[in-house]
C-alpha cells in the first residue's frame, strides 16, 4: 500500500502533475473550497466532502462511496 502524503506533499504532487487544485477538484468530482481547506490543514478529512478530498489526494486511506443521486439533487 502506498505511503500517505501529507498536505504539503500532495500540493507538490499535483504540481507535479501540472494540475492545478481547480483541474484536481474537477476531476475527481470534489468541491473545490473543500479541497483547498484538506490542502491548508484546516479539514482533517473524517467525513464528508473532506473525507472525499482526502483520499483521493493520497492524504488519508480509505475508500469513497458514490452519494446517492436522490441526496445530490436534493
Amino acid at each position: 500500500m502506498p505511503n500517505l502524503r501529507t498536505p504539503e506533499q500532495a500540493r507538490e504532487w499535483l504540481d507535479s502533475l501540472g494540475k492545478t487544485v481547480t483541474d484536481f477538484a474537477a476531476e475527481n468530482q470534489l468541491d473545490l473550497h473543500t479541497t483547498y481547506q484538506v490542502l491548508a490543514g484546516t479539514k482533517k478529512g473524517r467525513r464528508g466532502k473532506a473525507h472525499q478530498a482526502a483520499v483521493a489526494l493520497g492524504i488519508k486511506r480509505g475508500t469513497v462511496e458514490p452519494y446517492p443521486a436522490a441526496a445530490v439533487e436534493g
